[in-house]
């Protein structure tokens, strides 16, 4: 018995541990539900209120319901063309990507330089200050 007691009080493989509270009040603050559905996953934040110091009865908590975010995304584009896109990192710089480059029949090595420096001219223009 004593060896059972020891187990249960450690964490599991995850590091969570598992806690069984009896005779508890929860009051729930919840944004899509009315009322908690049974077998629903809710994000949010619980909030033990009063906590009792004979046997853990009439203890109170208050669950409230956060929105999930969407993630934020990485290094969003600023300019988005048909040979380059530029992207702003996270420090502030500007990042140049080319596109895939299309060779077929009428490519020209030239023509192709000529169209990226232009377009990287127009992407540029307003975006980095002059000096």
């Amino acid at each position: 018995m004593e060896a059972k007691n020891i187990q249960s009080k450690k964490a599991n493989k995850h590091g969570w541990h598992n806690n069984t509270h009896l005779c508890v009040n929860l009051k729930t603050q919840l944004r899509s539900d009315r009322r908690a559905k049974s077998g629903k996953g809710y994000q949010g934040i619980l909030r033990r209120d009063v906590e009792c110091d004979e046997f853990l009865y009439d203890e109170h908590f208050t669950f409230t319901e956060i929105v999930p975010q969407a993630p934020q995304k990485r290094n969003p584009h600023v300019y988005d063309g048909e040979f380059i896109t530029v992207t702003r990192r996270d420090d502030g710089s500007l990042r140049l990507n080319f596109r895939p480059l299309k060779t077929d029949g009428h490519f020209s090595v030239e023509r192709y330089a000529l169209a990226v420096y232009n377009e990287i001219c127009m992407a540029l223009y307003g975006l980095v200050e002059e000096e």
